[in-house]
């Protein structure tokens, strides 16, 4: 999710949880909040990586920040600094329980986007996700935000805030069951074209939570489909910028057509290079964050030669990839070095 709304779901969660912690209490209102907050926003802090370099960033981002195991010693410290603040008017016991609130709260909404999650770390490496909803979802913030103003609105009314987590409940079991029809549609798919060993990955898509990229990988071919599954019927939409245009990508189940894409191209002429290129150890850290690693383009000039990739996960309609690299050399050299290629979006 993004930043915010993380931090605003921290704060409404600590209200939400007043009436079955009570201890709480002992705090004032306003500070329980900050660090509900203020918890809630920290295990993104890992985007200082980001000064390092990118492919740190990649492969560390939801790392130890975001795991279960490790939750209660950032709750530990963060409740220490909410005490140094306050200058010692309340022990930093007052505030564990809402950091470690904030920070489980942030954990859940991550969990269900389609990065993945260290949840072990530092014990394991293994990412943990359940694809259900974007990194930016509408509805998801528009609950949280209603959730916090009503309860402000109605303070007497503690039943406020947990109305609204109950409705961010029921809104991640819609998710779900679209997530479901989406995974059904490609297993569907993979029958009828005789894949019976592929693993059916379904990733929700910007813009609606109807709309969904569902990827069939066979061998080194993947089989794509961009649906919506709440339209019935399809015509194009007025054009009122790119938005607009990159939604219409998603058409109905009926309408919509699967399409192939080969890993390393179809050019067979290229195929030895572009082998040679993506199993260089100049990429060996892109290799190790691309699940579904895909040949962008192959630039070839006078000072020699770079092929690019991305990773499907990071490829929406009408937007170039996020997150290219590519393996270069020099003409007439055998050494090849890593290159990155900038996108749509600051963080890449």
């Amino acid at each position: 999710m993004d930043p915010l709304t993380h931090a605003l779901s921290g704060a409404l969660l600590v209200r939400a949880a007043e009436p079955v912690l009570p201890k709480m209490q002992a705090l004032p209102l306003r500070a329980r909040l900050i660090a509900g907050f203020t918890a809630a926003a920290f295990p993104d802090i890992d985007v200082a990586l980001r000064l390092v370099d990118t492919l740190s960033y990649l492969n560390w981002h939801q790392g130890p920040t975001h795991s279960l195991v490790m939750l209660p010693l950032w709750a530990f410290l963060l409740a220490q600094l909410f005490s140094r603040v306050t200058r010692s008017h309340y022990s930093w016991r007052l505030f564990f329980i809402p950091a470690c609130l904030g920070m489980a709260i942030h954990i859940a909404a991550d969990l269900i986007t389609a990065y993945g999650l260290m949840l072990l770390a530092p014990f394991s490496t293994e990412r943990f996700s359940v694809p259900l909803a974007f990194v930016i979802d509408p509805w998801f913030s528009v609950i949280v935000i209603s959730g916090l103003v009503m309860s402000q609105i109605f303070p007497q009314k503690q039943s406020v805030a947990g109305l609204a987590l109950a409705c961010l409940g029921f809104y991640v079991v819609f998710l779900g069951t679209l997530h479901g029809r989406a995974k059904n549609i490609g297993l569907a798919y993979a029958g009828k074209m005789a894949l019976t060993h592929a693993e059916i990955s379904v990733l929700p898509q910007p813009f609606s939570p109807f709309n969904w990229k569902i990827i069939v990988p066979e061998g080194e071919i993947y089989h794509i489909l961009l649906v919506n599954l709440g339209r019935s019927s399809w015509a194009p939409f007025p054009d009122i910028g790119l938005l607009s245009r990159m939604d219409t990508v998603y058409r109905p189940q009926t309408m919509a057509n699967w399409q192939q894409l080969d890993r390393f191209g179809d050019s067979p002429a290229d195929a030895t290079l572009v082998r040679e290129a993506w199993h260089q150890p100049a990429l060996a850290d892109f290799r190790r964050f691309a699940i579904f690693p895909q040949l962008d383009r192959i630039d070839t000039s006078e000072k020699g030669v770079c092929v690019w990739f991305y990773d499907l996960r990071f490829k929406f309609p009408l937007l170039p990839p996020s997150f290219r690299y590519g393996s270069c050399r020099e003409q007439g050299s055998a050494h090849w070095y890593l290159q990155r290629q900038k996108g749509a979006f600051w963080i890449d």
